[in-house]
């Protein structure tokens, strides 16, 4: 059964502005929406020594919130499709978070009272989701080569969950871009581009265009705030890809790896994840090295700023 849920409230997307359109099934709330003001210098961590997915002040160090999948998640099967959290970010007015795990998990999670509003397995290890303008919900998983559509029915999860996947060798990422109605993935050696139908019962993706990058394995993709540009981090290497003139722009860094790159005003040094040890690290640091955020024992995999809009363009 689906069933049609009406906003009270005006939610925007991440990375996108305007109302929520069309006749999918959206996450129900009735609260006013609270917005992002009151995360102003907090960052969100997919980590993965509880797991965890936290929110941190990072001039006060207090842990404003978090959200543990043991135990929130009901049946104990679905516990293991949470293991090591691989990226979060805040959506739906600054009341949702949307998050990822290697184990297999797609989520969405209602920040007021942790509740699960939806969930899926994704395949061999995600890395990053997002919602489209219909309310479906996106999942690249990295070593299952997909790019995966879920039909967002926030009812019948997760035993009755449809879902269409397309073949995107070792994507890591995704991102909407609502000035082109594009999506945008970072692949094993390029950059590309795919057309959604906006099907929301069907949903198909269509591979459009693509730029190829001198290194491998393109890991985070994420707006830069104020430019129609991506950040783009590979094994080796660190770019801003400039989307209008389809140009890539290596950024000096003596970084290599980077697992995240988030910004969260035009100019901003961004803010990176680069593991100590293995994949994980303790601490979030400057482009520059200078730092932003310590907590020993943490096992942080990526860390973003949590902004509005942060695919906000030059005349947005």
């Amino acid at each position: 059964m689906r069933i049609l849920v009406i906003f009270i409230c005006s939610f925007f997307l991440p990375g996108a502005t305007g109302q929520v359109q069309g006749s999918k099934v959206h996450p129900a709330s009735n609260q006013p929406n609270q917005g992002y003001e009151q995360y102003r210098n907090c960052i969100i961590l997919a980590e993965q020594s509880e797991p965890q997915i936290a929110v941190f002040n990072v001039i006060t160090g207090e842990m404003v919130w978090n959200w543990k999948p043991a135990e929130q998640i009901k049946n104990p099967e679905h516990v293991p499709w949470f293991s090591n959290p691989s990226d979060a970010k805040v959506v739906y007015g600054g009341n949702y978070v949307l998050m990822t795990a290697s184990g297999g998990a797609c989520a969405l999670i209602r920040i007021r009272d942790k509740k699960m509003m939806f969930y899926a397995k994704a395949g061999h290890n995600p890395h990053s989701a997002e919602i489209l303008p219909d309310g479906n919900i996106i999942c690249a998983a990295s070593t299952g080569h997909s790019l995966t559509v879920f039909i967002t029915d926030t009812l019948s999860f997760p035993e009755n969950v449809g879902q269409r996947t397309f073949h995107s060798p070792f994507s890591h990422n995704v991102v909407w871009d609502q000035k082109r109605n594009l999506l945008w993935t970072a692949e094993m050696d390029q950059i590309r581009s795919w057309k959604y139908n906006f099907n929301s019962d069907d949903p198909q993706l269509l591979p459009v265009d693509s730029l190829a990058f001198d290194d491998t394995e393109g890991h985070d993709l994420f707006p830069v705030p104020g430019e129609d540009a991506l950040y783009l981090s590979t094994v080796r290497k660190m770019w801003i890809y400039h989307i209008a003139e389809n140009r890539l722009e290596e950024i000096k860094t003596e970084f290599r790896g980077i697992k995240s790159i988030s910004s969260r005003t035009k100019g901003e040094l961004p803010v990176i994840s680069v593991p100590k040890e293995e994949w994980w690290t303790d601490e979030i640091i400057g482009l520059d090295g200078s730092p932003v955020f310590h907590r020993k024992g943490l096992k942080i995999y990526k860390a973003r700023w949590i902004v509005e809009n942060p695919f906000s363009y030059p005349d947005s």
